[in-house]
């Protein structure tokens, strides 16, 4: 399963993103840049070299 967060301190704003059996991958992100890795991973549609639930279980949009 895969985790995606955004963290915000004082200075700067991250997205951390988590994967069972890995460490957790952290990195200074936009608001723009976490939207678009939350529309790539999270349900939007099929990108290449991509796997999210539309490559998974082969779901379509109506």
């Amino acid at each position: 399963m895969l985790v995606i967060r955004r963290l915000v301190d004082r200075q700067r704003a991250y997205t951390a993103i988590f994967l069972p059996g890995e460490t957790p991958r952290i990195f200074p992100t936009s608001e723009q840049e976490h939207g678009r890795i939350l529309q790539i991973y999270k349900q939007d549609k099929r990108h290449e070299g991509i796997l999210n639930d539309f490559t998974d279980f082969d779901i379509t949009t109506p």
